[in-house]
């Protein structure tokens, strides 16, 4: 089978490209360049002429193609530009996730598609496997990866079941440790090579200072909310239904300055979310404070003492109908219908037990236990035992 490998520079993608390339396969690297923008990332820092360097190294130690494509554009219009977008309205995007659905199973993948691929493999941790249902149609199921501190199946939260049909993650079944020991054993120059942190095409800029090209800083208040805010402590009513409760449970606190006190000033409400507690430039506390509320028509960011602050949590969380997805369309809820379900509303944080709602109006997932940081804008993602079934931009 002849498959395309979305070579990254890392050690993931170059055991990848090892595993196929010994199951007999004929195998292509492709380097996907994400961004060119020397103006935000200094060339000197920049990480990809080093991933580059190093992709071009194993293809010729493994004897395989090797070429670069040129994505950039692509990825400021599909990933750069949204998130600007999304931290101006005071919302938490994931590009990752948008990064899979819109560039590398999209048109990274019908480039691959294109050279005679029939299948697309990158680096992640996590598993395609594939069943019948009755009327022999196949059914891709994404599986976590086998490594539970490494599973990315997160990432892929938004793939299609014709994304997932021409997709390959051979290291899924293995964990890291097992990765860095193959690249040892065949001499891979990436086999000790240091996982990327932080934003795949920023390089060592923070995401702060990488927003501030776009973004203009503005100052604003810091307000801290109290432990004894009567909504903390308000009764709970009588629902007469179960949306109406869910739409109660999920509903955010709107803080107004005089609720508490004035305790600092920062730069910009677009540069922080919700659950954040560095870079407030907060001193006199016990504990550390957590952002709870950016109010981003006054420009205020609202916090709370305590990693335990009432103000984090929240029991319930809203998608809106267009932005649900369903990697198992055959599982999609009907208006009405419900399911209990595991899931999580970042990447690595563990599962948690939750039941998912549909109606009219919109999808709503209740947690048994109370949610630290929902914050809009992210993903959560829901499984049945190790498969992931859907996922949806939190309201």
């Amino acid at each position: 089978m002849k498959i395309v490998v979305g070579l990254s520079g890392g050690v993931d993608s170059s055991v990848t490209a090892y595993l196929l390339q010994q199951q007999g396969h004929e195998v292509i690297a492709l380097f996907m360049r994400n961004w060119n923008d020397a103006s935000v990332t200094l060339e000197d820092e920049c990480p990809w002429i080093e991933d580059s360097n190093d992709a071009l190294l194993v293809a010729q130690k493994l004897g395989i193609p090797y070429q670069v494509i040129d994505m950039s554009e692509l990825y400021k219009e599909r990933i750069v530009d949204y998130m600007f977008d999304e931290y101006q309205k005071g919302r938490t995007p994931n590009p990752d996730v948008l990064c899979n659905r819109e560039v590398k199973f999209d048109v990274f993948m019908k480039t691959a598609l294109s050279l005679g691929a029939e299948k697309v493999a990158t680096g992640h941790y996590a598993r395609v496997t594939s069943t019948f249902d009755e009327n022999r149609k196949e059914i891709f199921h994404l599986l976590a990866g086998k490594d539970n501190n490494k599973d990315q199946s997160y990432f892929l939260c938004q793939l299609s079941q014709d994304q997932l049909s021409k997709a390959l993650f051979p290291i899924g079944e293995l964990t890291k440790p097992e990765v860095r020991e193959i690249a040892k054993e065949i001499g891979l120059v990436t086999a000790d090579k240091k996982d990327s942190q932080g934003l795949c095409f920023i390089g060592k800029v923070s995401l702060p200072t990488f927003l501030q090209q776009q973004l203009v800083p503005k100052e604003g208040e810091i307000v801290e909310i109290f432990n004894d805010f009567a909504e903390f402590h308000k009764e709970v009513p009588t629902f007469n239904s179960k949306l109406e409760e869910l739409e109660y449970l999920s509903a955010k606190i709107n803080y107004k300055k005089e609720d508490g006190k004035v305790i600092g000033k920062h730069q910009g409400a677009q540069f922080f979310t919700i659950g954040q507690s560095k870079g407030l430039g907060i001193g006199g506390h016990k504990e550390s404070c957590f952002i709870i509320c950016r109010e981003m028509e006054n420009n205020i960011i609202f916090v709370g003492e305590g990693k335990n602050f009432p103000g984090l949590f929240r029991k319930a969380l809203k998608i809106e109908n267009a932005e649900l997805h369903w990697v198992r369309e055959d599982l999609r809820l009907k208006n009405g219908e419900s399911m209990e379900v595991m899931a999580r509303i970042r990447y690595r944080q563990t599962l948690e037990k939750a039941t998912i709602h549909q109606f009219e109006n919109g999808f709503y997932m209740e947690f048994e236990n109370p949610q630290s940081a929902i914050a809009e804008g992210q993903f959560a993602a829901w499984y049945i035992d190790d498969e992931l079934i859907g996922s949806g931009v939190i309201a």
